[in-house]
Formats: C-alpha cells, structure tokens, sequence
C-alpha cells in the first residue's frame, strides 16, 4: 500500500500510509455513521414507509449523478494540476447543479407520483417528494462539492472532515427526528431530512468561502466531458437501482425494505476501496499527464491493493450478515441472506476500479463511457429480465455477471490504450 502511494519513494512512504488511513477512516465513519442512520429510519418509519423511502432513495441515486453533468470531474482533474482555475471551475459547477437541479426535481416529482402508485398502489403527496429530492438531489451534490473541491486542492484534512461531518450531520438529524420528536412518517422525515441537507450545504459554503469567490460562468469545453462522465455514473446508478425497482413489482415492501438495507450495506461497504481511488485519482491525473501508459504501472499496483481490501470486506459482511437483523429490527428477516449474496460483488469491483480510474484521470472519458455504460444499460435489461423471471436469485446472478464483464472490458480498454500511448511516445521521441 504505501508503494502504491508513495511511487515506490521510501522516505515519503509513511506519510502516504498515513493519508490512506485517514482516508479510510473518513469513509468508514461515514459509513457506519449512514448505517446507524438507516437503522434509525427502518425502526421509526417501519417496513411500509421504509420501503416507499427505499423507493424514493433509488430514483434520487440515479438523479443526483446528473445533477451537475458531471462538472465535479473537471473541478477535481483540473484543479489538482492547474489550482489557479479553482474560482472557473467552482462557479461552473454551481451553475451546472442550480439548473440541472430544478430541472431533476420538477421531472422527478412527475415520476415518481405515476411509479409509486403502480408499483405499491401507495400515493406520497407533492410536497413529501419536492423536499426528499430537493434534500437528496440538490443540496447532497452542492455538499459532495465541497469534497471535491478540498480534494482537488490537495486539502485531505478538510475533505475527511466534509465526509464525516456529513454522516454525523444525517445520523444526528436521524436521532433528533425519530427518537427525540417520535417522528414515525415520511412526509414528517422529509421536512426534517431537506432541513438538515440545507444547514450542512450551508456550513460547507462557508468553509469553502476563504478559497475565494467562484466565478459564475458555464464553461462549454468542459460539458461534453462532464456529460461523458456523468453518463457512466447515472447508468450504473439506474443499473445499481433497477432491481430494487423491479422487486418492488413483484414482491411486498417489506422484502423492498429488506434488500434496500442490504444493498446500502454493501454500498457502504465499497469504503476501503473508494479511501483508496480518491487518493489515487489525482495522483494518476498527474502521472498521465504526458501519455496514459507512464501511470499503468501505478494502476497495477493498486489493483492487487483493491482486490486484497475487497476480499477482507467480503469475509467480513459475510461473517457479520446473521447479527444485522438485531440492529435493523426483527422485521426485516431476509436481511443477512440478501447481504451474503451481495457481498461477493465487492472484490469484482475493487478488481475493474483501478482501470476505470485511469482511464478517467488520463482524459480519456470517451472509452471510460464505452465500457461503463455499455455494460450498465445492458446490465439493467439484463437486471429487470432477470428478477422479473426468478427474483431474488435471478437477480443476484445478473449483478455479478455485469460486474464479470466490467473487469474483463474495462482492463482489456485500458490495456490496448496504452500500448497505442507508448507507441506515439516512442515516434514522438524518433522524430
């Protein structure tokens, strides 16, 4: 670990090893912080009002990954080699999350009032879902910014403490709701979830205020490569979020409510692997910087690094799964099967993340969308067909198939876009 992230320089190993335990423990506790809040919700709420927020959750997931158009991807590469452009980069985000951003909630609002009602024959009235996707959309992605924006800057004390704050902020609002004011439904949680999300977008404004005023202006050269990038991550949010739609036809909203807590669990469980890429994507963005293969070896390295942390995960979600149910209730008894059959999926991802990564931070967002999106749109066909005809164990079986084909298309990408990277470098040196 500390010769992935130090490039192989002992004298600057231990501070590297420092940073990814910070890292990891940032989103560790952010994680445990989001499971505890969870907890709280499918206790308070109950498995009815659990399962329609699990429903609401999953279209905000996919929602707030094109809140922005992808704009966060520019402010993290460009910034972490060009700081002067920070102020640029800062008001084309902004600019980007407010008009997407009523666009998403108007839109979803439509939606979700048609999809509920066929799905689970319940209705949640218009002012319940303009606040959960305006708290879920809207105010996470200005939040999510500031992280990035400390990340970029190469500030990982205030994008650890962004992290964490966030997490304690929600848990915090979780308990004072539902414990403190006995709040049992979601049109009540909704008031207080949106109230929450706009105190800590505001504390985060102001932390980010002494880095100077953003400059309000769309940069169009940096829109087709958002686009790019945020297309990859709404189709593996639509992929990562059709099956608990689909069982939501077919199945009860308490086995709604019971794989939606599986699935934040194994989510959250992706921590080890995500402390690790938001220190190694910079780092590639700098090392690519004067052709992609000069940072494969640095890729390398870190795929037997995500590939050993996946495996610790995976033991340990599976050791752990029988004992969930006693922190999430009783009535969710299916929780600890759904989350021994999701874990495996944790070491597929850790084994495509390194790829994907490079193919990111080098620029080349083009076949980073080939091989994400072609994978999650086929994949959530793929998904629906499947739990359609044998949920839950159709479902389960589609999910590592997809992610089997991510590994094998996203390494044999980046592989052939290297060699080809060396080649020019070889001619460039000739001539």
């Amino acid at each position: 670990m500390s010769r992935l992230l130090a490039g192989g320089k002992s004298r600057s190993a231990r501070p590297a090893v420092v940073s990814y335990l910070q890292s990891s423990g940032a989103l560790a506790s952010a994680a445990l912080s989001q499971l505890v809040t969870f907890a709280i919700l499918a206790r308070a709420l109950g498995p009815t009002e659990f399962g329609l927020f699990v429903q609401i959750s999953a279209v905000a997931t996919v929602a707030v990954q094109l809140c922005g158009l992808g704009a966060s991807d520019c402010l993290l590469r460009r910034i972490s080699r060009e700081p002067g452009l920070y102020a640029d980069l800062l008001g084309h985000n902004l600019c980007l999350i407010g008009a997407t951003g009523a666009v998403l909630v108007v839109g979803g609002v439509a939606a979700l009032s048609g999809w509920l009602r066929l799905s689970s024959g319940s209705s949640v009235d218009t002012a319940t879902l303009v606040l959960l996707l305006l708290g879920n959309v809207v105010l996470v992605r200005v939040i999510l910014l500031v992280e990035t924006a400390f990340l970029a800057l190469g500030r990982l004390h205030a994008a650890n403490r962004a992290v964490i704050g966030f997490a304690l902020a929600r848990m915090a609002t979780a308990a004072l709701a539902c414990q403190a004011f006995r709040v049992s439904t979601l049109s009540e949680w909704a008031l207080w979830q949106c109230a929450g999300n706009l105190l800590y977008a505001a504390i985060g404004a102001a932390w980010l205020r002494p880095l100077g005023r953003p400059r309000f202006a769309i940069l169009r050269e940096e829109l087709k490569p958002g686009i790019l990038f945020s297309s990859q991550f709404v189709m593996r949010a639509v992929r990562a979020n059709v099956d608990l739609l689909a069982i939501g036809l077919f199945a009860p909203l308490a086995t709604v409510g019971s794989y939606g807590v599986a699935r934040r669990i194994v989510d959250s469980s992706y921590l080890a692997i995500d402390a690790l890429n938001r220190l190694l994507y910079p780092r590639l963005a700098r090392e690519s910087r004067d052709g992609l293969h000069l940072a494969l070896p640095v890729a390398k390295r870190a795929l037997v690094a995500a590939l050993g942390l996946g495996l610790a995960t995976w033991l340990a979600l599976f050791l752990l799964a029988p004992e969930l149910p006693v922190l999430f209730g009783r009535q969710y008894p299916e929780l600890s099967f759904f989350v021994r059959c999701l874990s495996g999926t944790i070491v597929l991802v850790g084994a495509w993340a390194a790829a994907i990564d490079l193919l990111g931070a080098s620029g080349r967002q083009d076949a980073r969308a080939w091989v994400l999106n072609g994978a999650n749109l086929s994949g959530s066909v793929l998904i629906a067909a499947a739990t359609w005809l044998a949920a839950p164990l159709g479902t389960f079986i589609a999910l590592y198939l997809i992610e089997g084909a991510i590994v094998a298309a996203a390494w044999l990408v980046l592989l052939r876009l290297a060699q080809r990277s060396r080649v020019q470098a070889e001619a460039r040196r000739a001539l």
